[in-house]
């Protein structure tokens, strides 16, 4: 089953969800603001190599700058961000999706259309 982290506010999500349903893709969806994707799943797509620390961050966030995480990233373990990021689903970049094995943050068509569209 694919999981779907995302918020229904945010049009990149409901970006992601509209591609995923035209390549007949059924999912669960979860609201990354309620329920974050866990510390284990964030560093099994850092194990993936296809993303950085830094992909997983919504930087441009709200919660991102009132936070100042900008000046506090730099001093922070790995392991500290992610502990950060599992506690604080709108930190992280969205939509996670995820089937377990594979996974994809953000909405890069090509990406999903690769990673999903078998």
């Amino acid at each position: 089953m694919i999981r779907f982290y995302g918020y229904e506010k945010c049009s990149t999500c409901r970006t992601a969800k509209r591609f995923l349903q035209s390549l007949g893709k059924t999912f669960q969806e979860i609201d990354i603001t309620t329920q974050p994707p866990s510390r284990r799943l964030l560093s099994r797509v850092l194990a993936s190599g296809q993303y950085t620390i830094k992909d997983l961050l919504n930087r441009s966030g709200e919660v991102y700058r009132s936070m100042k995480l900008r000046e506090k990233i730099p001093a922070m373990s790995q392991t500290q961000l992610l502990a950060l990021l599992a506690s604080h689903g709108r930190l992280i970049k969205r939509p996670i999706i995820t089937d377990g094995t594979r996974a994809t943050v953000g909405f890069d068509e090509a990406c999903l259309r690769q990673v999903w569209g078998a």
